[in-house]
C-alpha cells in the first residue's frame, strides 16, 4: 500500500479522486492500493523552552541565552491534532511506501517532514511536485515522483530558519522584555519582524521631522504649451516676481524640438509579493487577505501555486499558453489576436535559469466558476490580464522634448504620447488613476516647433510646497521587504536583489499582520504608521544586528543557499547562536530604561454642529433652457417658465421620497449616490438624468 499525505484535507480529496482511492475511512481516504491522508497545516512544532527543563517556565535573564543542546519537535497541543496524527502514525506503520504530498515549497517540506520524523518513518519516500491542483497536473505530478532526497536542502532550509527563528524570537524577547518591559507587557523581537518594524519607524522619523518650505518657479505659455524654468526653485516670492518681470521684456525663442519613439516594456508575470502589491494599489487589499485569495484560488485549481517569488516561466511551458489562453473565454476579446498567431517565445517570459522550484503565478486551463467571491474574481482578473499582457506587442510610444529661452532663462517642455498601445490594449479599459501635475504636463499633446522661432508669450509664477516623505503603504513595504529598504524601481534590478529580501514571500503578509497584533504599527487610512511603543522599542535597540535590513537579508541570502546546498545549515545556526550570545551580554550589562506601554490618546475632538446648508433654488439655473432659475413646487422642483421650457423633477420616483440635498445632485450633477427604498422590480440604484432631462434608475 502506497501512502499519500497532503496539507489539507480538501487537497487530499483531490489527489485522492484522481488515484481512485474514493472509500472514505477515519481521517483518510483508501483504495487502488493507495491510502490518501492530510494534515492541518503544522502538526507539529519546536519544542518550547520549558520542555528542555522546567525552570526555563521563568522568564529571568539569568537563564539567557537558552540554546538547547538538541532541538526537538512535539506534537501542537491539540486533540484534534492528535488524533489526526495517530492516523498518520498508524498508517506509517502499516505502509510500503510513502508519497510526500504536501505544498510544494519550503514551509511544505518542513511540515510533512517534521510529521514523518515523529512518526518514526522508515519507509522509503517519493514527493509529489506540482505547481497546479488540476486533474492533469496531479495525474502528470504521479507519472514523474521524485526521489524524496530531491528535497532534502529545501528541507533543512526551512529547518536552519525555524531554529534561527526560534533562537532569536525566544531569547531577545525575553532578553528585551525583562530589561525594559518594567513586567508591563511583552516585548516581541524577530528576526524578520524587529528589521521591518524599524524600517517604518525611520520613515515615520524622517516624516516628524520634515520641516515644509514654500517655493516659486517660473513657467510660461507658448502656444498652447505649458514650459517650465529649468533653474533652481526660487526660495523667496520677491525673487520670483523679479523673474516675473524679466520675462514679460522678452520674447519666447525656440532653442530646439526632438521627437524620440520609444517603447514600453511589458509588464512582468506576477510572482506572490508583486500579486500583493498591486492588489493593495488597485483595491487596497492587505498583504495577508491577498494571499488568502490567491491561495483559495490556486486550491480551486483556478491559478498555479501562489507563494512563488520568481516572475518567469520555464520553458517547458511553452506548448501549454495556447491551451490555457484558449480556456480564457471571458477574455476572448484580447486572447483572439494572440490565438491567430504563434504566440512569441521571449526571454523575458520564458527563462529556466531564473526558475528553481516554481513558476510565475499564471491561470490554470480551467477557467473561473460562479462560486467565487467578488475578491477573488478581482485578484483573478489580475493575474489573467497580466497573462495575456505579457504576450503582446510592447507599447510604442513618442517622447517630444522642447527647448525654449526668454532671454537668458531656459525653459523645457516634454511630452509623451502613445503611437501603438501594445499590451496597453488589455488594460484599456481601467479607470485612469489621478497623475500629478508633473504627469499630467509631460502628457500634454505637442504640436511642431522649429529651433529659431521667436513670438509672445504667458509667464506665470507657480507656487509650492516641499513634500514630506511619503508614509510606507503594504504595498510600499512588500516591495522594502524585497530589497532590504532599498527603494527600487527598475523590475530587472529588482529581480537581482530578492534574494537578499527580508522574508519570504509567504511569510511577509503574516509578519506585517504580527506587528499589528503586536500593537508597534497601526493603519492611517491606506498608510502604515508606527505607533509610540513601536518606535520605543527601535529605539532600546543598540544593536544594528537586530534592526537591519541588511544584514536580516544576508541571512536570508544563506537560507536560499542552504536551499541550494552551497552553505552548511549547522553554520547557520552556529552563527546565530554566537550573535544571540553576544547581544544577551550586551543588553543584560547596559543601561535599562522602562518603555511606557500606554498608547497616547488623541485628544477628543470637539464637536462642531453641522451648519444645515439651505438650497435656494430661486438662484440655481435651469439646467435645460439655462435662461430661467428654479422654482419649488408643492410635488415637484421645476423651471420658472415651466410652460416655456417643460423642465420639472419630481419629489417622489419610483416610490421613493428624495431630500432636497439628492434633487439638487440629480439636477445638477445629473446623477445622485446610491439609493434604496424604489418600488417595482428594482430596490436600489443610482438615479441618472438622461440627455432629455427624463429620469432613469440604474
Amino acid at each position: 500500500m502506497k501512502l499519500c499525505i497532503a496539507e489539507k484535507p480538501s487537497v487530499a480529496r483531490d489527489i485522492a479522486k484522481v488515484l481512485g482511492a474514493t472509500t472514505p475511512k477515519s481521517g483518510y481516504m483508501e483504495g487502488n492500493g493507495y491510502c490518501v491522508t492530510w494534515t492541518f497545516g503544522h502538526l507539529c512544532t519546536l519544542k518550547e523552552p520549558h520542555d528542555y527543563a522546567t525552570h526555563y517556565k521563568s522568564w529571568d535573564l539569568i537563564f539567557l541565552p537558552i540554546i538547547p543542546k538538541n532541538f526537538g519537535i512535539k506534537l501542537i497541543d491539540n486533540n484534534g491534532v492528535e488524533k489526526q496524527f495517530q492516523t498518520i502514525e498508524k498508517l506509517v506503520q502499516e505502509c510500503d511506501e510513502v508519497i510526500n504530498c504536501g505544498d510544494a515549497g519550503q514551509e511544505g517540506e518542513l511540515i510533512q517532514r517534521w510529521v514523518l520524523q515523529k512518526a518514526k518513518c522508515d519507509k522509503p519516500m517519493k514527493r509529489l511536485w506540482i505547481s497546479s491542483l488540476t486533474e492533469d497536473a496531479i495525474k502528470e505530478g504521479f507519472e514523474n515522483l521524485r526521489p524524496a532526497d530531491d528535497y532534502k536542502n529545501l528541507y533543512l532550509a526551512g529547518n536552519a530558519r525555524a531554529i534561527g527563528d526560534w533562537l532569536l524570537g525566544i531569547n531577545a524577547t525575553r532578553l528585551f522584555t525583562k530589561k525594559f518591559g518594567g513586567n508591563k507587557g511583552v516585548l516581541s523581537i524577530g528576526r524578520v519582524q524587529t528589521p521591518t518594524l524599524a524600517m517604518l519607524v525611520q520613515r515615520q522619523k524622517e516624516i516628524d521631522a520634515f520641516t515644509q518650505e514654500e517655493y516659486w518657479e517660473l513657467k510660461t505659455k507658448y502656444r498652447d504649451v505649458l514650459f517650465s524654468a529649468s533653474i533652481d526653485r526660487l526660495k523667496t516670492l520677491e525673487k520670483a516676481e523679479k523673474g516675473l518681470a524679466y520675462l514679460k521684456q522678452n520674447q519666447f525663442e525656440i532653442v530646439s524640438f526632438e521627437i524620440k519613439e520609444g517603447k514600453e516594456k511589458n509588464p512582468r508575470l506576477f510572482d506572490l509579493t508583486g500579486l500583493q502589491v498591486e492588489a493593495n494599489k488597485k483595491f487596497g487589499f492587505s498583504a495577508e487577505h491577498t494571499l488568502n485569495y490567491i491561495q483559495s484560488l490556486y486550491e480551486k485549481k483556478h491559478t498555479t501555486y501562489p507563494r512563488v517569488d520568481t516572475t518567469y516561466l520555464s520553458e517547458n511551458l511553452y506548448p501549454k499558453i495556447g491551451g490555457i489562453l484558449k480556456s480564457m473565454t471571458i477574455y476572448s476579446e484580447f486572447t483572439a489576436p494572440l490565438l491567430s498567431q504563434p504566440i512569441p517565445k521571449t526571454k523575458a517570459v520564458f527563462d529556466d535559469t531564473k526558475v528553481t522550484d516554481h513558476h510565475a503565478i499564471i491561470p490554470t486551463e480551467i477557467p473561473p466558476s460562479s462560486n467565487l467571491t467578488r475578491e477573488e474574481k478581482l485578484v483573478y482578473d489580475l493575474v489573467a490580464r497580466r497573462f495575456i499582457a505579457v504576450f503582446y506587442p510592447e507599447c510604442k510610444i513618442s517622447n517630444t522634448l522642447v527647448e525654449g529661452q526668454v532671454g537668458t532663462i531656459p525653459f523645457k517642455a516634454s511630452g509623451k504620447q502613445i503611437l501603438e498601445p501594445g499590451w496597453r490594449t488589455v488594460y484599456a479599459k481601467d479607470k485612469k488613476e489621478e497623475k500629478n501635475d508633473k504627469e499630467k504636463d509631460e502628457e500634454q499633446t505637442i504640436p511642431e516647433f522649429v529651433a529659431g522661432e521667436k513670438g509672445e508669450h504667458e509667464p506665470l509664477i507657480h507656487q509650492g510646497k516641499t513634500s514630506p516623505p511619503k508614509p510606507y503603504t503594504e504595498a510600499t513595504l512588500l516591495r522594502a521587504m524585497e530589497t532590504a529598504g532599498k527603494q527600487v524601481e527598475d523590475e530587472e534590478l529588482r529581480e537581482m536583489l530578492k534574494n537578499n529580501g527580508i522574508g519570504r514571500p509567504s511569510t511577509r503578509a503574516n509578519i506585517i499582520e504580527t506587528l499589528f497584533r503586536r500593537k508597534y504599527i497601526e493603519r492611517k487610512k491606506k498608510n502604515l504608521v508606527a505607533t509610540s511603543i513601536g518606535i520605543d522599542l527601535i529605539d532600546i535597540i543598540e544593536d544594528e544586528v537586530l534592526k537591519s535590513p541588511e544584514l536580516t537579508g544576508e541571512w536570508e541570502s544563506k537560507l536560499r543557499k542552504i536551499e541550494k546546498g552551497e552553505y552548511e545549515a549547522n553554520q547557520f545556526k552556529e552563527e546565530l547562536i554566537e550573535m544571540v550570545t553576544g547581544l544577551t551580554q550586551k543588553v543584560i550589562s547596559g543601561k535599562g530604561k522602562v518603555i511606557n506601554f500606554e498608547e497616547e490618546k488623541p485628544a477628543p475632538k470637539e464637536k462642531t454642529p453641522r451648519v444645515k446648508t439651505e438650497i435656494i433654488w430661486a438662484e440655481t439655473q435651469c439646467p435645460k433652457c439655462k435662461s430661467n432659475n428654479l422654482m419649488k413646487g408643492k410635488t415637484a422642483i421645476g423651471c420658472s417658465d415651466f410652460k416655456a421650457c417643460g423642465f420639472k423633477v419630481s419629489f417622489e420616483i419610483l416610490g421613493k421620497k428624495l431630500s432636497e440635498k439628492q434633487l439638487q445632485d440629480l439636477i445638477l450633477k445629473s446623477k445622485t449616490s446610491k439609493l434604496k427604498g424604489f418600488t417595482g422590480n428594482q430596490e436600489e440604484g443610482i438615479l441618472l438624468m438622461n440627455d432629455d432631462f427624463s429620469v432613469a434608475l440604474k
